[in-house]
């Protein structure tokens, strides 16, 4: 079972590189109270996918994702949100 959100406002994660998308990854991770095989099981992913992505092991959609955004002069924030 995963734990609600608290209550306290946090920044949310700048998305540069592929390292601070996985940053975010295992933070809200942890913060939902999963592991990885839990998280990789509910999105049909083998854990070790999760765990490279987590470790901001780079894939090409990733390192595509933020070229746009570079090339775009933008930049991507993950942050906590009630789905």
């Amino acid at each position: 079972m995963s734990k609600s959100h608290p209550d306290t406002q946090e920044q949310p994660f700048r998305v540069y590189t592929a390292a601070s998308v996985g940053s975010a990854i295992h933070h809200y991770r942890l913060q939902a109270g999963l592991t990885q095989v839990e998280l990789a099981e509910r999105l049909g992913l083998t854990p070790s996918y999760l765990s490279r992505l987590e470790n901001g092991q780079e894939t090409e959609q990733l390192r595509r994702i933020v070229a746009i955004l570079k090339q775009l002069g933008v930049r991507m924030t993950v942050q906590y949100a009630d789905w």
